[in-house]
Order: C-alpha cells, then structure tokens, then sequence
C-alpha cells in the first residue's frame, strides 16, 4: 500500500536530522526503485515514485523543511506547492537527479552558459632557450565568441524564441501505455529557445574558428614535460559561459655537449693521458661563457669535477644547480717515433716493467676525439657567443 500519512522522512528513509546530501542520495535510491520505466502497469510504485518527489521537493529546500517540521504538510501549501501533477514535472523539477541516474530527462534547463574547453600545445625548445627562458609567438588554432552576434548566434537586430515544437520546454513527451515518456526536444535540442535567423558569421553557432597570435614567456628552468598554463586561452565558451585554458607542453631538444639531470648539467671533458697524468689547465663551456678548471696530476679516468652554482638556473628564485665535468682520458691511436721512444723509456720505469711492444708509426699525436670536441665547442658557442 501507498504510504498515505505524508512522512516525508519516512518516504526516503532518513532521520529528522538527514543533512541535504544524505537526502538527495536517499532521493535517488527510492526514485531508481520506484521508476515507472522499471515498474510498468505498477500503480502503487507510481505513487511511491510521485510520494518519493514530493518529499524531496519539500525537505531539499530548507524554508520549506522548516515549515514541514513546524505544521506539517499543511505548512508547506502555504509556500504555494501542493504536489506534482505528472512525471514530466518530476522530471524537468530534478534534472540534476533524472540525469545522471537515469541517463535522460536532465537536458531541459535551456540555454545555460557553457565553458569553452582546453587547449593543448606542444611546443619544441631549443636545449638553451629552456635552460636560460626565452620569449616565443605561437599561432594557436581555436573556436572563439564570434564578433558578429556576440556569441549569441541569431542575426543581429533579431532575437530567440521559444522553440515552436516543445513550447519552450526544451523536451517532449509521448504516451507510452499508462506513462508518459520524455525526451530531449529534436527540434531546439533541448535549449528550449530556437533561431529563426541564424547569425551570417556563425551560422547560428555563436563561435567562430581563428588563429590567435599569443607571446609567452618561458621561464628560465624549463624542462621537456613542463606544464605552462595561459588561463583563458582555449576554446570559447557558449551562451555566456567562459573560456578554456591554453595548456603549453614543452619538450626540449637535447644538446650537443650538455646532459641534464634534474637543474644540473654533465659534461664529459676529454684529456690525454698525458694530461691526466702530469696535470693541466683546459677551458669548457658554461650555459654562459666559458671557464678554466684544472685538471690535478693524476686525475683518473671518469673522475668528475663539480662546479657550484654552474647548473640550470631554478624557475623561482636566484638558486641554481651544478655542473658535473667528467674527465675522459683518450689514448692516441697513433704515435711518432719519438713519442713511442719516450712511452718504453717511461715503461721501464715502472715496477715490472719491460720493453714495449712496437707501434705503428704518425706523424701527429693529436687524438680525433679531443679534436672533435673542440670542434663543438667552437660550433656550438660562436654563434651564441660572436652574433
């Protein structure tokens, strides 16, 4: 039997001091029970299912629980509602409900105001350019209000009217055996309002397609994957509603020298094994400039050389990372007579030592490696440095 004596706490199952999102989640239990959809030719789930709405039209809205636990059901008629006639008003009074319960009935609050949706923008740097920031033009394709209508999407000088085929309901509804069903209007797509002179930019969209020039400042200590958001910069929005942000996705280049780790920098350094040996004095780049660090005599292969605050510069502050330099040690292929003498001499010398086998002959000791590093240096520097 339908529950005549109108407690509306007991019809949703919640106690007198259920707060409004305990009364909603109830709301949208009993309602899924008692849906005509899932009752068909049950009047008594009908009735639970108009009873279960009326109880939650009451107690969602707080001046009307206040009059409901004062005097009763008599109290709240005093507020003007007295019930709902059929489903449809059900339906249209609980689209928030309706909607993401049910999956329909919830699109007939007409034109509501839209935001416009984000953006996303690859961007490619230069290794240096993100390690130093840089200032770039970017050409971002997107919708925007249009100009003409003013995102309006009627002629200007000519207006919206309700939609002719729901009235400006924004839904329609037919009988379907003792119920009646209700859906988005085809006509007005449920906006409730429809465009009888289409504006001649947009067509009646209320957006149009352009290309926007935008700088933007990349900030020193940037990094492939760093997120750079330009608030306001996406898609506009419709009826009124705001725009989408433009989301900058860097991704750097690598260098010809550097390798980043976080805000420091490593930078491999070839010496002879000469060099390493005796010690010795060699220049290498900085992000900005050059520098002389010393090589101590008998610096072993793969030691590294840590250069404070010769890093990445942090995004935020004056902080800065390190430079790892690791020493490489070359052995020359090749060596003249002479450099080949003086090796057996230096061999003999050692603990265990003996001749030394025989080499093939050259007239320079000059390793392609070091060479070639001094060759990206001065390639990769001299237009930065001697523009």
């Amino acid at each position: 039997m339908a529950q005549n004596n109108h407690d509306y706490y007991r019809i949703l199952e919640v106690s007198r001091d259920a707060t409004p999102e305990e009364i909603k989640k109830k709301y949208r239990q009993v309602a899924l029970k008692y849906h005509p959809d899932r009752n068909p030719g049950d009047k008594e789930a009908e009735e639970r299912f108009k009873e279960a709405a009326e109880a939650y039209e009451v107690l969602r809205d707080p001046e009307k629980r206040r009059l409901y636990d004062r005097y009763g059901r008599e109290g709240v008629s005093s507020t003007g509602f007295t019930g709902f006639r059929d489903f449809t008003d059900i339906f249209q009074a609980f689209s928030d409900v309706f909607g993401d319960v049910f999956g329909f009935g919830g699109q007939t609050g007409g034109v509501q105001p839209q935001a416009g949706t984000d953006l996303r923008y690859d961007l490619a740097l230069d290794f240096m350019d993100a390690v130093m920031g840089t200032e770039v033009t970017l050409e971002v394709p997107r919708v925007a209000l249009c100009g003409t209508c003013g995102g309006n999407g009627a002629k200007p000088g000519t207006q919206r009217i309700p939609c002719p085929q729901c009235g400006g309901r924004g839904v329609v509804s037919r009988t379907h055996g003792i119920f009646q069903i209700t859906t988005t209007c085809p006509r007005c797509q449920g906006l409730k309002e429809f465009i009888s002179e289409p504006c001649p930019t947009c067509r009646g969209e209320g957006r149009v397609r352009e290309k926007k020039k935008l700088k933007v400042k990349i900030p020193p200590g940037m990094d492939s994957g760093t997120h750079l958001v330009m608030a306001g910069e996406g898609n506009g929005g419709l009826f009124g509603g705001p725009p989408g942000d433009l989301y900058i996705i860097l991704q750097v280049r690598p260098h010809e020298l550097f390798r980043r780790e976080g805000y420091d920098l490593h930078l491999q350094a070839p010496v002879s094994f000469a060099q390493a040996a005796l010690g010795t004095r060699i220049n290498i780049p900085l992000i900005s400039g050059f520098r002389e660090i010393v090589i101590p005599p008998g610096t072993q292969p793969g030691e590294t050389i840590r250069l404070k605050g010769e890093g990445v510069p942090y995004p935020k502050g004056s902080r800065r990372g390190d430079l790892l330099v690791e020493v490489k040690v070359t052995i020359p292929r090749q060596l003249t007579p002479r450099q080949q003498e003086l090796l057996q001499e230096w061999v003999k010398e050692e603990p265990g030592g003996g001749q030394a086998g025989g080499g093939v002959q050259s007239s320079s000791m000059a390793d392609p490696e070091e060479e070639g590093f001094l060759k990206k240096i001065w390639h990769s520097w001299k237009n930065r440095y001697h523009k």
